[in-house]
C-alpha cells in the first residue's frame, strides 16, 4: 500500500512536466522559456554582482545566504536551458533567413554553456587542482564582462519602445506653397517652423529612429562598461605583480623604520608573486601606526609575550616560497615570504600542556580564525612582515598577517595581532558562517 502512494505521489509531481512538455504549444514553449531565461540572467547577474561589491562582504552571514542564492539560480538556469535543447532544432530551422537572429541565439546559448561550465568547477572547487579554480574564476568572469552588457544590449534593443519606433510609418508631409515662395528651400523655410524643420530632418535622416536608439544604447554601454572592462583585463593580463607595486604606493600604514629584507628577500627567491591578488574584506580596512601597533601572544603559555614594531621586526627571520590560493578560485603563485615561523613564536613562549588549539585574532577588531596546535606548528606557517622583499601593503592584511599555505586564504589572518593558545577548538569567523574548519587546498593536509 506505501509503495502505491509514493507511487502515485512521483505521477503527480512529474505530471506538470509532462502535461507542459507535451501539451503546451511549440511557440508558447519558446517564448515561456525566453522569459524564465531572461530573469535567471537578470537574477544571476545582480547577485554576481553584489558578491563582489566591498559593502556586501561586510555582511557576514549575509553573503553566504547571497552566495547560495547564486548558486541555486545557477542550477535553475542549467534546467532551462535543459528544457530548451529540444526545441533547439525546430528553432534554428526557423531562423534559416534570419542570420543575424541566428548569430544571437549562437552567442546566447555560447554564453550559458560558458557560465554555466564555469560555475559548476567554481562550485566545486575544493575537489580540483587550484589551476582549475584560477582558469574557471578567469573565464566566469570573462563571461560576464561580455555576457552581461551583450543581455542589457539586447533587452533595450528588443524592447516594445524600439519596436515601436522602427515600425512606425515614417510620413513626409509636404508643406504648402504659400505665395511668394521660390524654390524648394524657400518652400520649407517659408511653411516649416524649427520644431517641424528638426522633425523632418530626422525622418529624411539616412539612419531609422530604432536603428538610433539602439545605437545610443550601445554607446552607453561601450563608454560606461569599457573603462572598467579594459582595466579588468589589464590586470588579469598581467602576471607580473604590477598591481602588488601599486597598492603599496596606496599603502595607508606608517611602520617605521621598514624591515631590512634578508638577501633572500631582494631580490625575491621566488621570482617574484606571479599572479594578482584580489582585496576581500569583511570590515573597513584598517591601518597602523608603529607608535600604536602591537603584537601579543597570550593565553596557555609560560611566558606572555607582547611586542612593539621595533621588537618585532628584530625577531630573527626566515624566507620561504609558496602558493597562495583563496576558497573562491584565483590564486598567487610563487610569492615570496619573509618573517617568524609560528612553531618558533610558540616556542619562545612555551606552550602548557593544556594548550590544544591557537586562536589567531585580527587588527580590524572582529576577525578570527583557528587551527589546531599541530597544524599551528607545519613547517610552512609563517607571521609574515615582508612580500617580495617589500612591506605588505595595507590591503593585502600589512604590516603583519599569518601565511597558511597549505590551506585557504580565509585561515591566513590578515593584519594579525594577537596569537591565544586554548584548550577549546575556535570556530572562526567565516567558519561559523558555514565554511569548513579544515581548509586544506587539495594536495595539502598533515602528513
Amino acid at each position: 500500500m506505501t509503495n502505491i502512494v509514493i507511487k502515485e505521489e512521483a505521477e503527480r509531481s512529474v505530471k506538470p512536466w509532462k502535461a507542459w512538455l507535451g501539451s503546451v504549444p511549440y511557440g508558447k514553449r519558446l517564448v515561456q522559456l525566453h522569459r524564465w531565461n531572461a530573469w535567471l540572467v537578470t537574477v544571476l547577474a545582480v547577485t554576481g554582482i553584489l558578491l563582489f561589491v566591498e559593502p556586501v562582504r561586510e555582511l557576514g552571514q549575509g553573503r553566504i545566504w547571497l552566495k547560495d542564492a547564486h548558486v541555486w539560480l545557477g542550477f535553475l538556469s542549467i534546467v532551462v536551458t535543459v528544457l530548451y535543447l529540444p526545441l533547439l532544432r525546430k528553432h534554428w530551422r526557423q531562423l534559416a533567413q534570419r542570420p543575424a537572429q541566428r548569430w544571437n541565439l549562437g552567442g546566447v546559448l555560447f554564453l550559458l554553456a560558458g557560465w554555466s561550465f564555469t560555475g559548476v568547477l567554481l562550485w566545486q572547487l575544493r575537489r580540483l587542482d587550484p589551476a582549475w579554480g584560477n582558469a574557471a574564476l578567469l573565464l566566469h568572469d570573462a563571461f560576464t564582462w561580455v555576457g552581461v552588457p551583450y543581455a542589457v544590449y539586447h533587452s533595450i534593443s528588443r524592447s516594445r519602445w524600439v519596436k515601436a519606433a522602427k515600425g512606425r510609418p515614417q510620413q513626409v508631409q509636404e508643406p504648402k506653397a504659400e505665395a511668394g515662395a521660390v524654390g524648394e528651400g524657400g518652400l520649407h523655410a517659408a511653411s516649416e517652423s524649427g520644431g517641424q524643420r528638426l522633425l523632418r530632418q530626422l525622418q529624411e535622416a539616412p539612419i531609422s529612429r530604432a536603428a538610433f536608439l539602439r545605437l545610443g544604447a550601445g554607446l552607453l554601454l561601450v563608454l560606461g562598461v569599457g573603462p572598467a572592462f579594459y582595466r579588468w583585463l589589464k590586470q588579469s593580463a598581467d602576471t607580473g605583480g604590477t598591481a602588488l607595486e601599486q597598492l603599496a604606493e596606496s599603502d595607508g600604514n606608517r611602520m617605521l623604520p621598514e624591515p631590512v629584507p634578508l638577501p633572500a628577500s631582494s631580490p625575491p627567491v621566488g621570482g617574484g608573486s606571479q599572479g594578482n591578488f584580489r582585496v576581500y574584506t569583511v570590515t573597513g580596512i584598517p591601518s597602523f601606526t608603529s607608535e600604536d601597533w602591537k603584537f601579543a601572544l597570550t593565553g596557555l603559555v609560560d611566558k606572555e609575550q607582547l611586542w612593539d614594531w621595533s621588537a618585532f621586526t628584530g625577531l630573527k627571520r626566515t624566507v620561504q616560497v609558496s602558493d597562495f590560493h583563496c576558497i573562491t578560485g584565483w590564486s598567487v603563485y610563487k610569492v615570496t615570504w619573509e618573517g617568524i615561523p609560528l612553531r618558533e613564536l610558540l616556542d619562545l613562549a612555551g606552550v602548557k600542556d593544556r594548550a590544544k588549539f591557537v586562536k589567531l585574532y585580527s587588527g580590524d577588531g572582529v576577525y578570527t580564525s583557528g587551527l589546531s596546535l599541530e597544524q599551528a606548528r607545519m613547517d610552512d606557517v609563517m607571521v609574515a612582515v615582508l612580500m617580495d622583499g617589500k612591506p605588505i601593503p595595507q590591503q593585502l592584511g600589512g604590516p603583519v598577517r599569518l601565511v597558511v599555505p597549505q590551506m585557504y586564504a580565509y585561515k591566513s589572518v590578515k593584519w594579525l595581532q594577537a596569537i591565544e593558545l586554548v584548550e577549546k577548538e575556535h570556530i572562526g569567523y567565516w567558519e561559523l558562517r558555514g565554511y569548513e574548519q579544515n581548509a586544506w587546498v587539495k594536495g595539502g593536509g598533515l602528513s
